[in-house]
């Protein structure tokens, strides 16, 4: 069986059309003859997404819908996705139709050739200048901060198997980063070219704030070594110092009527004072993140659900 997994945004104009292609795809799939199901996340849209994937779920017998109370983020909706899921392989994709839902079967093919998780690569990304230089930066977060290999571009279009989904599941922080819970799962990942089309009604949800977050996500999540930089940081910082001392001190002797530069002592301390600003919130950037983990902050809040044979009577 498979699972397709769908968080949506403002998307009531073009989630239909990616759930028919979806089905019109899985007539055609060797991999669904045991069935299918596509799992709809409202992600607190404001316009009336909810009552396109409900009016979805209520007239296909594969769709099942879930609302969230506010948006939570993109991340968050697929952790919500993946909790409802029963599929041994599940796709994960966008609701924009820029993520060929037809060309499915060539990820499902590469997890059943031995990949744990398979990811869309695209030759040509369909978004704008702003948006592929945010994916640019994101991909080379997830190399640096959580050794991402070099050769493997992530994306929001991938397939995994079970396991791989049971153990992303596993975690129960406050916040979610998908890219993260991947790679500290399995090694066995691979990409799959797929083509990525032009987005053909309204625009991309991500604006800048939801980037920074998404990022800040990423290098706080999963990986310490922000702290380890800042430690770094710190040391080089203070051997620079002593040298720098020790260089004032030698001068001073050698040429005593040299006047102490008072513009270049301030740039120093706003200098290093930044830094320290700088690494004094990254650390309370960690641990407020622990603190609000610690006060049971929820993922996601479901608000209401609709369709899906056995719980068609929660609708």
């Amino acid at each position: 069986m498979l699972s397709f997994v769908i968080p949506c945004y403002r998307s009531a104009k073009t989630v239909g059309a990616v759930v028919e292609e979806i089905e019109k795809t899985c007539v055609n799939l060797t991999q669904a003859r045991d069935g299918f199901e596509i799992i709809l996340v409202n992600d607190g849209s404001g316009d009336d997404t909810w009552d396109a994937i409900r009016q979805l779920a209520e007239t296909h017998d594969e769709v099942k819908s879930f609302d969230l109370a506010k948006n939570f983020g993109q991340h968050a909706a697929l952790m919500a996705g993946l909790a409802h899921t029963k599929g041994e392989i599940v796709i994960c994709l966008d609701d924009d139709g820029q993520t060929p839902a037809d060309e499915a079967g060539k990820l499902v093919q590469a997890v059943e050739e031995g990949a744990d998780v398979a990811y869309a690569r695209y030759s040509s990304k369909q978004h704008s200048a702003f948006r592929n230089f945010g994916s640019f930066l994101n991909e080379k977060m997830a190399g640096t901060m959580l050794g991402k290999p070099k050769d493997l571009t992530v994306s929001s279009y991938f397939a995994a198997r079970r396991f791989v989904v049971d153990e992303m599941l596993k975690y129960k922080g406050s916040y979610p980063y998908v890219i993260g819970l991947v790679l500290r799962t399995t090694n066995r990942i691979v990409n799959v070219d797929v083509t990525h089309r032009r987005r053909e009604i309204g625009v991309s949800g991500y604006t800048f704030g939801k980037l920074v977050a998404l990022w800040m996500n990423g290098f706080t999540a999963f990986s310490i070594k922000p702290l380890r930089i800042a430690t770094l940081s710190g040391m080089l910082f203070a051997l620079f110092g002593f040298i720098y001392g020790i260089y004032t001190v030698i001068k001073k002797f050698v040429v005593p009527d040299v006047p102490v530069g008072f513009s270049a002592m301030m740039s120093a301390v706003m200098f290093i004072g930044g830094m320290l600003m700088l690494m004094l919130g990254m650390i309370g950037e960690y641990l407020g993140r622990l603190y609000i983990t610690q006060n049971d902050n929820p993922q996601y809040v479901i608000r209401q659900r609709a369709g899906g044979r056995e719980e068609s009577g929660d609708a």
